[in-house]
C-alpha cells in the first residue's frame, strides 16, 4: 500500500498527496468479475485516473477512502502505481 508516514498516499506519478479516494478497477482479459485491484488518487489526480481506467474499460467503482471497506481479503487499496 502507498504510505508515507502512516498517511496514504495517491498512486499517480510522483504525487506525495494523500489519498481521498479508492479506484477500483479489474481487467477482464486478466482477471475475474468479481476481482477488485485498487489504485488511491487525492482530489487533484482522481479524475486523470479514472478516465485512464475508464478509456480502458477498467475502472468499476469510485469510493471514498473513509468509506471503502476492501471486500474481499487481499484488496487493500494501493496495490498498483498509476500512470502520470
Amino acid at each position: 500500500m502507498g504510505r508515507v508516514n502512516d498517511t496514504v498516499i495517491c498512486s499517480a506519478k510522483g504525487c506525495r498527496a494523500p489519498a481521498r479516494w479508492v479506484l477500483a478497477w479489474n481487467n477482464p482479459k486478466l482477471h475475474t468479475p468479481d476481482r477488485r485491484k485498487t489504485w488511491l488518487a487525492c482530489d487533484e489526480h482522481r479524475e486523470s485516473l479514472s478516465a485512464f481506467l475508464g478509456a480502458r474499460s477498467f475502472l468499476r467503482e469510485v469510493v471514498a477512502l473513509a468509506d471503502w471497506d476492501g471486500g474481499d481479503a487481499g484488496r487493500s487499496p494501493g496495490q498498483s502505481p498509476g500512470p502520470g
